[in-house]
């Protein structure tokens, strides 16, 4: 914490003389403050010290400045009093000290030449203004002069010199013709910084009449031209047209008509020259050179290095420039001019001098009386400037004595000053390159502390960020600044908070905590006041999921994400950007709450999206990169070199690949003479390949083009090469696919893929066919054909094998001997059938076939394998035929044995085997009888159950679809299901195979059943069919069951009345009123149920109350049947248990449903479900226990 501590007199005295910072009084720029402040004068504008006017204009001299009271304002004129008023052209504008000279009525800019001075002046002191030197612009007309053509040889140096007149300022100068078009400049021609134009050496087209110099006069926006100069250059080989004729073409050519010479120096003169330079200023050095070749100028700095950043070449290396010219960059700088012929150089001497400019200048100085202060003025130049002081605008040599001030050189030193020691100081720091001038004020004030800070100001901050509570103050002496927290807080210190000279509070990381009213306290000795301020800090803003990197294809659409987290009482603004720059107004841009989408996405759209989420407070952004990726552009300058008779080169340049590199490259050809407009895969090489040997075959008339592919896919062709044509030749290579097969038993079809265009060489493509019987030792037998795959021999024997072969030839000659193939004749069908077919039977739907082979030769073909037919005769169960459906097995190869799958069991069959080759199927063997063995029967049909009755039920039931056996038995299983649909003891019963019916006895009323019923034959069971069925419930049961709670009930009442007789009518009563209040006793219900018992909720479809539940899916019962009105029990259905109305209760019901006696008055826990159990007394019950 920095805090203020009480100094002796005589510390605070050195302290002054080291800085003036200390004690100095910034006198805040409140608008306010500065009304109610006395201050000496301010010159706070004023015109440039050389001001150049235009004489076309009125002359303004500016002069503004502010203090209190407002100043008034004085002129001096070439050091005498100006009187304004005794000269009717110069006005001074309101509260202002600006003059305006009219000068546009007659009058004349020269007459108000001279050096001009301001001075603003009230009752605290005097400021003066910068000595003003006035002059008006000129723009003289050039002399009048003859200009001389030029006459020029080729080759020889010209300078043509402008002279413009001498204005103010000086002119710019420029060459044009006269078309004004600027005149061409280069290393050989150009124009130097004194505005000739130099020729390092002449050329014939340099000859023209219109070389004119023009000077533009800036301030007086016009334009001077000399006269044109005519310039006409004699060429050596005009010169010697009369002599050309009569030399030989080598005589002539290799003779030099013009003579080349070293670079001599144009500008400057001499070996040496001197240059000075004023500090700030544009250091331009020039060399140009003439010579033939062109000379080349180099600049360097002797015994240094010409400064980086600061160095430029102009005029074609001609000039050096050195902007910012410091007294380091004093030296010697040598420009070098050179050729093949040689160099020359010059040496310019450089000396930077410096007008007077600023180390310290004087700053105002506010005091209260009693203070100490200083003024310094402190300056520097080449050479070092003198520094004088002035107060109130006279020299303080001759001013009025101030026993508060004392002079040191550039140091003024105050001490113990009073308000009688306001005054404005003058430092003047001047050589003879110029001068500085600087106002500076001392004001001595006595006022008690003021807070300029608003009160009650609010301070919004982010969490975990500096906070900064503005106490702006002033008062002189300078008050003490204190802080407090909340009203009675306590003052603050310590490390959290840092207290800066302006009175500013800064919190370096606010928190949360750190919300409240903050007091600022300023005191001096003149009194005290104190200012609130409020500061909030607020939660940061957060990009919670920020966008992200995203390779998308062309065309496509893309969204980024950014989704932030704020405190609730900002109102956050999302921006997009892209490259840093506003996003492009197109409608395929969507800016949604949380993202950005981009439909259609174009090669322009490749960039970085940047969200920035905006509050009052703070700003977050996060960025992601767009690349935007396609297929490539097509390779294009394809270029076909190195060409030969079966090879050629071809390169090409690939197109761009659109952010995802070239993989490979698929070069393509087309065939112009054989097939045009068809192209073939040639070759394909690596994406980072750029050239191609191609292979070539002769008599194709070959065009290239290339394919680009990236991993998005593969570009568009290229534009096709140049057609390359090769020679013909013999063909290098028969057909392929050749093959012998018959297509009647007495021939043979020779077949072949003929060569393509390409491959056929040269003209005249035909193929030599041969053929010859094998192992018979016959000759070769050959045809030659066109423009044919296919020849067929006839009257050949039947499937025997050849030798064949096809050879290619054209007009040039045969391909080489082709390789010999191996065919056969046509075959014919099998002769004989397969003998000893046998079966075995491996279960009841399983049989294996065996049979003997035919012999090789009666297959008279390709043996292709043999083929089983089957079929079922009849079931030996039902004892009848039925329509007979052959299957057929095929057994490929020179198989001897195949399985028979799928048979039914205990069934007659019948098979045959039969020899397949490729012409058909030969004879059959004889059929074949076999018999499936018994099965274990399928499901019965259906299962009824009818006629439930108290304690049995019936069960009707049909004969398996599929018995597969002579059924024995039927066995039928069943248990009993309780409410909780828990499954009772399990009870089997065997039934007769003639049976088909069967009635239940002895079961128990009102229970759910469930059955699984299922056929035998000898070798086991079948699968079960299962059913579920309802007893209906015992009436007279649930009668004698309410009788006997009802007397329970009465007794409970009789020992009451015993306990109690004086009170028995009392308790009657309350009785009768508790069951009221429980709601089990309704007396509308009562009078209800009482009056017409019958009426009572029932199902539409059978009149029985209430529906089977079954809520839970693990329990057993999930589907099963339910009872529907027919009394037939199905799967799937539901029935109508009157076991969950009836749990618990001996009632009894008749079959329509109406009661019959009455429920007991039984009070039982309430069910889990409503549908599961009715234990609760019903409003029937309640009312008979009061009868």
């Amino acid at each position: 914490m920095m805090t203020k501590k009480t100094i002796s007199a005589s510390r605070a005295s050195l302290i002054l003389f080291l800085c003036q910072m200390i004690t100095a009084l910034e006198v805040p720029l409140d608008p306010i403050l500065l009304k109610e402040l006395s201050q000496p004068p301010t010159i706070t504008q004023q015109s440039p010290k050389d001001y150049i006017v235009d004489p076309r204009e009125n002359i303004v001299i500016q002069c503004e400045a502010k203090g209190k009271p407002p100043p008034s304002f004085s002129w001096t004129r070439n050091g005498t009093h100006f009187d304004i008023d005794k000269d009717a052209r110069v006005t001074v504008k309101p509260n202002s000290g600006t003059l305006v000279i009219n000068i546009m009525n007659g009058g004349k800019a020269e007459a108000y030449e001279g050096v001009y001075q301001c001075t603003a002046r009230n009752e605290r002191g005097a400021a003066i203004s910068n000595n003003i030197v006035i002059r008006p612009s000129r723009s003289p007309l050039w002399t009048k002069e003859k200009v001389e053509p030029k006459h020029v040889r080729e080759g020889d140096p010209l300078v043509l010199h402008c002279s413009p007149p001498v204005g103010l300022p000086p002119p710019i100068i420029f060459w044009m013709d006269n078309s004004f078009q600027r005149l061409p400049q280069n290393e050989r021609v150009s124009q130097g910084l004194n505005g000739d134009l130099y020729f390092s050496n002449v050329k014939p087209e340099d000859t023209r009449e219109d070389y004119i110099c023009y000077a533009r006069f800036n301030h007086t926006q016009t334009i001077q031209q000399k006269q044109p100069i005519s310039v006409k250059v004699f060429s050596m080989d005009s010169l010697n047209e009369t002599i050309s004729a009569n030399l030989s073409d080598t005589d002539f050519y290799g003779a030099k008509p013009l003579t080349e010479r070293r670079p001599t120096l144009l500008t400057p003169v001499g070996s040496t020259s001197n240059k000075v330079e004023l500090r700030g200023n544009v250091l331009l050095l020039e060399c140009i050179a003439e010579g033939l070749p062109t000379p080349v100028i180099r600049w360097i700095k002797e015994g240094g290095e010409l400064p980086i950043n600061r160095t430029f070449f102009e005029n074609f290396k001609k000039t050096l420039k050195i902007v910012e010219v410091s007294e380091a960059d004093s030296g010697k700088y040598k420009c070098v001019a050179r050729n093949p012929l040689g160099s020359t150089h010059h040496t310019i001497t450089v000396a930077v001098k410096a007008a007077p400019y600023w180390i310290t200048a004087p700053r105002n100085l506010v005091l209260s009386p009693g203070e100490d202060g200083t003024l310094i003025c402190r300056a520097n130049g080449n050479p070092k400037p003198n520094i004088s002081w002035l107060t109130n605008g006279v020299p303080i040599a001759i001013a009025p004595e101030d026993p508060s001030r004392k002079v040191d050189g550039d140091t003024i030193i105050f001490s113990d000053v009073q308000e009688r020691s306001s005054a404005v100081y003058q430092c003047n720091a001047s050589n003879e390159y110029g001068y500085l001038l600087a106002n500076a004020f001392v004001n001595v004030l006595a006022e008690p502390p003021r807070i300029l800070t608003p009160a009650n100001k609010l301070y919004q901050v982010i969490a975990n960020n500096p906070a900064l509570l503005d106490c702006a103050f002033f008062g002189s002496p300078v008050p003490e600044i204190e802080w407090f927290k909340g009203v009675k807080g306590s003052i603050l210190r310590g490390d959290l908070y840092v207290f800066h000279d302006n009175g500013t509070l800064e919190i370096p990381v606010a928190q949360k905590d750190s919300t409240g009213t903050y007091t600022c306290v300023a005191r001096n000795k003149l009194g005290k006041v104190q200012n609130e301020v409020h500061l909030e800090v607020k939660d940061p803003t957060m990009i919670i999921k920020q966008p992200e990197y995203k390779i998308i294809q062309r065309g496509g659409q893309v969204s980024f994400e950014c989704t932030i987290k704020h405190d609730p009482t900002l109102i956050p603004t999302i921006t997009w950007l892209k490259d840093n720059g506003e996003l492009p107004d197109d409608e395929r841009f969507i800016i949604h709450k949380d993202s950005l989408a981009i439909m259609n996405v174009t090669d322009k759209d490749d960039g970085t999206y940047t969200c920035i989420a905006n509050t009052t407070l703070d700003s977050v952004s996060a960025s992601a990169v767009l690349t935007v990726v396609d297929r490539p552009n097509p390779p294009f300058d394809l270029e076909l070199t190195d060409q030969l008779e079966r090879s050629i080169q071809l390169s090409w340049i690939p197109g761009y690949d659109n952010n995802s590199p070239i993989t490979n490259f698929v070069i393509e050809y087309e065939d112009g003479m054989h097939e045009p407009g068809v192209w073939h895969y040639q070759t394909e090489v690596r994406g980072t390949q750029t050239t191609v040997q191609l292979k070539l075959s002769p008599y194709v008339n070959y065009s290239f083009r290339v394919i680009a592919v990236n991993e998005i896919g593969r570009s568009q062709p290229s534009e096709a090469s140049e057609q390359y044509l090769t020679k013909a030749a013999k063909p290098d290579e028969n057909p392929s696919g050749v093959q012998g097969i018959g297509s009647e038993p007495d021939n043979l079809v020779i077949i072949w893929e003929p060569l393509k265009g390409f491959q056929s060489n040269g003209p005249g493509l035909q193929y030599k066919v041969s053929w010859r019987q094998k192992d018979v030792g016959d000759e070769w037998t050959s045809v030659i054909v066109a423009n044919v795959s296919k020849y067929i021999v006839s009257g050949t024997p039947t499937f025997v094998p050849y030798e064949i072969k096809v050879q290619a030839l054209n007009d040039l000659g045969y391909a080489p001997e082709p390789a010999e193939v191996i065919g056969h004749s046509g075959e014919d069908l099998p002769m004989v059938a397969p003998g000893n077919v046998q079966v075995h039977i491996v279960n009841s739907t399983l049989a294996k076939v065996h049979w003997d082979p035919v012999p090789l030769k009666t297959v008279r073909g390709h043996l292709q394998g043999y083929r089983i037919y089957y079929w079922k005769v009849q079931s030996l169960s039902k004892r009848r035929r039925r329509h007979v459906e052959k299957k057929i097995l095929t057994f490929s190869g020179n198989k001897t044995h195949g399985m028979l799958p799928g048979l039914e069991p205990y069934s007659s069959y019948k098979l045959n085997v039969r020899v397949v080759n490729g012409k058909g199927e030969g004879p059959a063997s004889p059929d074949k009888s076999f018999k499936t063995p018994e099965g274990v029967p399928s499901s019965p049909s259906f299962l009824k159950i009818t006629n439930p009755t108290l304690d049995s039920l019936t069960l009707e039931w049909g004969l398996p679809t599929h018995p597969n056996g002579v059924l024995i038995a039927y066995t039928l299983k069943f248990q009993p299901i309780n409410s909780t649909h828990e499954l009772g003891p399990l009870v089997e019963i065997r039934i007769p195979a003639n049976e088909t019916s069967l009635i239940l006895s002895n079961l128990n009323y009102s229970t759910r059943y469930k059955f699984y019923f299922y056929a035998q034959t000898s070798v086991g069971a079948g699968s079960q069919i299962t059913e579920e069925a309802v007893t209906i419930m015992d009436e007279g049961k649930m009668a004698m069951a309410s009788r006997q709670v009802d007397i329970a009930t009465q007794g409970w009442f009789i020992g009451l009345m015993c306990a109690v007789a004086l009170l028995i009518l009392i308790l009657l009563i309350v009785c009768f009123i508790r069951r009221n209040k429980g709601g089990k006793y309704p007396v509308k219900e009562k009078e209800d149920a009482h009056a017409d018992p019958e009426i009572q909720p029932m199902k539409e479809d059978d009149g029985t109350f209430g529906e089977y539940s079954d809520a839970e899916d693990h329990k057993p019962l999930k589907k099963g049947s339910r009872t529907p009105s027919d009394r037939t029990v199905k799967k799937e259905d539901s029935d109508d248990s009157l076991v969950d109305y009836g749990e618990g209760v001996n009632g009894q019901f008749n079959e329509d449903g109406s009661f019959i006696g009455q429920y007991s008055g039984k009070k039982e826990k309430e069910p889990a479900e409503g549908n599961e159990s009715s234990e609760a007394p019903s409003p029937v019950n309640a009312m008979n226990s009061f009868v």
